[in-house]
């Protein structure tokens, strides 16, 4: 059984304000990658979630997806599709019923029984189990169980629930933040997160062949290999630069007992990204040597950027087809004060991290506890999966009442 593993596409996604989805870079990445699938000719492609980069997802971002599900669709390959904290799992599923008839499956809210869809090749079957993201409030719901109060135990419960076979080949489909014994690897810069908060233990997963995981942007295997993030299928922040390669993961797994078979693929992209560091003088002459058509972080270290230096590095990389996304200096005279993060590091934040930033500044440097973190986790999460604040509709009451009675509750203690 052969099959590609895809997460965070993140279809719409804004990079310091270039439009990934206009500028063409992810039209490219699904032509390529459809062109990979026609080569390989898989037995499934599994998308591990977020495939939107907002519950409210723009028409361009909607067409470009249906194109590519349909192609998959017409060259027989199934598609199994988790919803991710960014997705809208109720606009993401509305079709779903229809759909399946077209060997397309998506899992967009938790229910007592998960999706699952069951393959088969020369050595039996394979069932995919498609878990959407977990929060443990929802599944606390579904299952009755107002004991669960955090990720680890929700998942493991909601698993609990499911009549799996683990004499057969079983592929658990999943949109968590897994570490093992607490400690996270290696983020990829753009997650929408603060350590610590939503963790699930890899052993949650004990038992399956294989877990597709989504939700984290570098692409490595958490406890044991056949545990693993294929990352995002292009660098969206400049941190990412570090991870080698973007691509789909091709799995194929063999008899029952036996290791997956497990390679990443890269798809090169439309527009490289680099960063570019030193001087006024070195950062002139490096300018020369970036590929054309790339997208560039200027870090300037040996005075501040003003307005005349900024539009000066806008036309010299403009003039070689590039985009200066991002300009940083790292210069600081003595005595001089940080006026604080540039405006497109806030814009590239998440709700949490902004929140863990404040609080740190306003609280004599000492970090949010765990607990803290967590409530602006939840409030957050209500936040991305709401119509709050989308096309400039008003804050839902009924969020706020959620917000409140949870804050409650865990004022109380219960």
């Amino acid at each position: 059984m052969r099959f590609f593993h895809l997460s965070d596409m993140h279809l719409g996604k804004l990079l310091h304000g270039v439009s990934l989805l206009e500028n063409g870079d992810q039209r490219d990445w699904v032509d390529k990658f459809l062109a990979l699938a026609d080569e390989k000719r898989p037995d499934a492609v599994v998308i591990a979630g977020d495939v939107y980069d907002r519950s409210m997802p723009s028409g361009a971002a909607m067409q470009l997806f249906s194109r590519m599900v349909t192609e998959l669709s017409n060259c027989g390959i199934p598609v199994l599709i988790a919803a991710g904290n960014h997705d809208s799992g109720e606009r993401l599923s509305c079709f779903k019923d229809i759909l399946s008839r077209q060997n397309v499956f998506i899992a967009g809210e938790i229910q007592r029984e998960l999706t699952q869809v069951t393959l088969r090749d020369e050595f039996g079957s394979v069932t995919f189990w498609l878990m959407p993201y977990v929060f443990p409030a929802a599944v606390a719901q579904t299952l009755g169980d107002d004991t669960i109060r955090d990720y680890d135990a929700a998942v493991r419960r909601l698993l609990a629930a499911q009549n799996v076979d683990f004499s057969q080949r079983n592929v658990i489909v999943a949109h968590q933040n897994v570490t093992k014994g607490g400690v996270e690897g290696v983020r990829g810069g753009s997650e929408s997160m603060v350590g610590g908060v939503g963790q699930v233990d890899y052993t949650a997963f004990d038992g399956f062949d294989y877990a597709a995981l989504g939700h984290i942007h570098a692409a490595y295997a958490v406890g044991r290999e056949p545990v693993r993030y294929a990352g995002s299928p292009m660098c969206y922040h400049f941190d990412e630069l570090r991870q080698p390669k973007k691509g789909p993961v091709l799995v194929e797994l063999g008899a029952k007992g036996a290791e997956p078979t497990i390679e990443t693929l890269t798809i090169p992209p439309l527009h490289p990204m680099c960063e570019l560091r030193g001087t006024y003088d070195e950062l002139r002459a490096k300018a020369s040597a970036v590929e054309n058509g790339s997208y560039v972080k200027m870090v300037l270290t040996d005075r501040t950027i003003t307005p005349e230096i900024s539009t000066y590095f806008e036309a010299l990389f403009q003039s070689r087809g590039c985009v200066l996304m991002d300009r940083v200096s790292e210069f600081r005279r003595f005595g001089d004060v940080d006026g604080g993060p540039a405006l497109n590091d806030l814009r590239e934040k998440s709700v949490e991290e902004l929140f863990a930033d404040f609080y740190t500044s306003r609280c004599g440097g000492e970090a949010p506890d765990e607990g803290d973190a967590a409530l602006l986790h939840y409030a957050a999460e209500l936040l991305r999966n709401s119509d709050a604040g989308a096309d400039g509709k008003a804050v839902d009451p009924k969020l706020a009442e959620d917000v409140l009675a949870f804050l409650a509750k865990e004022d109380s203690g219960v």
